[in-house]
């Protein structure tokens, strides 16, 4: 079907894990952050993909190597539909922003960025690590669901229920 206007996205785990990872190479990371990075990359998305079949989902993508921004631009563009992603609403590693704001983002991460500047547009009140958070690729990254804004809410209640705390609203078609 493809994502369409006025579907909601819901992602299923938190964003971060390639910059504390790059964190944790330069003895920079905090064993916190570290286990939690590490909880988020070995949950599987076997239980978050069982509920969403429960809904008629238009489209889906896991959140990898492009960052949920690159995933983003290939279901939008896929779909012929523009996504808005709300900054404020993405469930984050805690130390993953701080952490790219010092400046430990990955390789992948900034071609993610040369890749998608000409192609997105960010708003220039959102801070910096938070870009990079969005742009950050994903080990084991969470699905972004995109369905009808009436089963979103449901959505996020079936996946909490089922062990996926950080399942969030996070935009909009």
């Amino acid at each position: 079907v493809g994502v369409q206007e006025g579907d909601v996205l819901v992602l299923t785990k938190p964003l971060g894990t390639g910059i504390i990872t790059t964190a944790l190479k330069k003895g920079k990371a905090s064993q916190e952050s570290v286990d939690e990075a590490v909880r988020s990359m070995t949950a599987l998305n076997a239980t978050a993909s069982r509920v969403m079949r429960n809904y008629a989902v238009h489209a889906c993508s896991d959140v990898t190597g492009f960052g949920i921004l690159g995933h983003g631009l290939g279901m939008a563009s896929g779909s012929g539909v523009t996504l808005v992603i709300e900054s404020a609403k993405l469930p984050l590693l805690n130390s993953a922003p701080r952490l790219a704001e010092k400046g430990y983002i990955t390789g992948g991460c900034k071609r993610n960025r040369e890749f998608l500047q000409e192609k997105i547009s960010i708003e220039k009140s959102i801070r910096e690590g938070l870009i990079e958070v969005a742009l950050d690729p994903q080990t084991s990254g969470g699905l972004l669901i995109a369905l009808a804004k009436r089963h979103a809410s449901q959505l996020v209640e079936e996946l909490k229920s089922a062990g996926i705390d950080a399942a969030t609203q996070v935009g909009y078609a």
